[in-house]
């Protein structure tokens, strides 16, 4: 009788011992790097709602006025202040009462305040308007309370005729008026214009 039961044991380990031995070895092999575990559970990345190629419509009484794409959208309701992150490319489109887009907007990067109604503007910025315009520059302030655009920075306008430059502009949301701070460059004039 211990003979069979010493017999069934041994046949049992035999047949089972390579696989016992191989999850005991491959439970001893695995090890979790604490950096890389905080990385993936880190408090930031638990705050943020992510999600790409989005498209958002703001409208005013129901008439649509701003439609924008953004390729990867970052929210953050945890920050103070809160904010939310554009990432990898944006446009903006404006919308007069008609639906007809009348200027058009472009950067790499975007992060907008909501509360203080702020969108910071980074990166290969592009804003086009209706008249053919074209202002070029690297960071804007666009303002959706005042409806306005600001910066400090080096600018380039370009009309159907001339390139316009300066350090700084302030222009308003349709871009059908700017104001170039510091000017610099050659500026067409008509000859009837000049004073004699």
């Amino acid at each position: 009788m211990i003979n069979k039961v010493f017999t069934k044991i041994l046949h049992y380990t035999r047949s089972y011992f390579p696989g016992v031995l191989f999850l005991l070895l491959l439970i001893g092999s695995c090890r979790n790097d604490p950096k890389e575990i905080k990385a993936l559970v880190s408090k930031s990345a638990l705050q943020e709602d992510k999600a790409y190629d989005v498209t958002f419509i703001i409208s005013e009484h129901g008439v649509a006025k701003v439609r924008i794409y953004a390729k990867e959208f970052i929210r953050n309701d945890v920050a103070k202040p809160p904010f939310t992150d554009m990432k990898k490319s944006i446009k903006v489109e404006f919308f007069d009462d008609s639906l007809h887009v009348t200027n058009t907007l472009t950067a790499h990067y975007a992060r907008y305040y909501e509360k203080q109604g702020n969108v910071l503007l980074r990166d290969s910025i592009v804003v086009k308007n209706i008249k053919g315009e074209t202002l070029k520059t690297q960071e804007l302030v666009w303002n959706q309370n005042i409806k306005k655009y600001f910066t400090e920075k080096p600018v380039s306008i370009q009309t159907p005729t001339q390139i316009l430059y300066g350090d700084g502009l302030e222009a308003n949301e349709d871009f059908s008026w700017y104001e170039i701070k510091h000017p610099t460059g050659v500026v067409q004039v008509n000859k009837s214009e000049l004073p004699q």
